[in-house]
């Protein structure tokens, strides 16, 4: 009886959870509320004064038509990036669990370009969207351009890029997904008749949405935040027609000094990005439970 008492419950919570819960507020928690905060000032960043404004920054957000233009091209990589990582990962991981010879080699091939940083990944990239496809292009035909020259070409690019980088992170998930399935399973289908092709799509692909749920879900909150690899492989270029979200944001806050502005801002893609993502799950949970 001893042990089920609030104050034994209390004690062992704080054994295990206490760093780790103390670790998240400082981290995650103290500073999201007071970012809240910030949306109401007109802080500079750097002056100490922190002038009272109310809710004018979110008029002013949702009045600011570069952050919506901004927003779009989010969500339209978003759906697109999304929709081929999940894709790609997919393929991978049937091919990595098919028996493949080397199949562990490729599992851990695949997965080496989402260790490396977004920030070195986006400067390999543009060289070699610069200088390999140029040269490429100008021995097959003369001439060429890169594609971070136009702006439907760096949009290609940064959607190119996020698949290569997230593929393989998502490919472990969908392994697990397809090891989960059991094998009686898929031969009792192939047994009563059905053919590899249908034994997948009736079968395999039900007993995985929770994996595809997951996947999603992750593809889709990585790319509404991307930063690090639009930086350093578009910087918004050229004439700001690659400019996503969170890039609008950084800029609102730290070069153009709006910082209250910057983080409403900020607040408001955290909502759209938590909207769409917990929407997404609700429906794949749904959709789990009935399958």
């Amino acid at each position: 009886m001893k042990q089920n008492t609030m104050g034994y419950k209390v004690k062992q919570y704080l054994m295990f959870g206490g760093v780790g819960t103390a670790l998240f507020l400082c981290v995650v928690g103290v500073p999201f509320i007071y970012g809240l905060y910030l949306t109401l000032t007109s802080w500079d960043g750097v002056s100490k004064a922190k002038p009272f404004v109310g809710l004018q920054n979110f008029v002013a957000a949702f009045q600011d038509k570069t952050y919506w233009q901004a927003m779009g091209r989010t969500m339209i990589y978003s759906a697109i990036a999304v929709v081929l990582i999940n894709i790609v990962a997919f393929a991978l991981a049937y091919l990595v669990t098919s028996g493949v010879k080397g199949q562990n080699f490729f599992r851990a091939g695949f997965f080496v370009p989402n260790l490396i940083g977004g920030i070195v990944l986006g400067y390999v990239w543009q060289f070699v969207f610069n200088r390999a496809f140029v040269a490429i292009g100008k021995a097959i035909s003369g001439s060429a351009v890169s594609l971070l020259s136009t702006p439907n070409g760096a949009m290609f690019a940064l959607i190119l890029v996020s698949v290569w980088q997230y593929a393989g992170y998502m490919m472990l998930i969908y392994v697990a997904g397809f090891m989960s399935v059991s094998k009686d399973v898929q031969e009792a289908s192939l047994i009563d008749g059905c053919t590899p092709a249908q034994a997948m799509k009736n079968v395999t692909i039900p007993l995985m949405r929770s994996s595809f749920v997951q996947c999603i879900f992750l593809s889709i909150t990585r790319c509404f935040v991307v930063y690090d690899v639009n930086l350093s492989l578009t910087k918004g270029e050229p004439f700001g027609s690659s400019v996503m979200a969170a890039m609008h944001v950084y800029n609102q806050a730290f070069t153009y000094k709006n910082y209250g502005l910057g983080q409403a801002e900020a607040v408001i893609l955290f909502l759209v990005c938590a909207i769409v993502g917990v929407t997404q799950v609700m429906i794949g949970k749904r959709g789990e439970v009935e399958a």
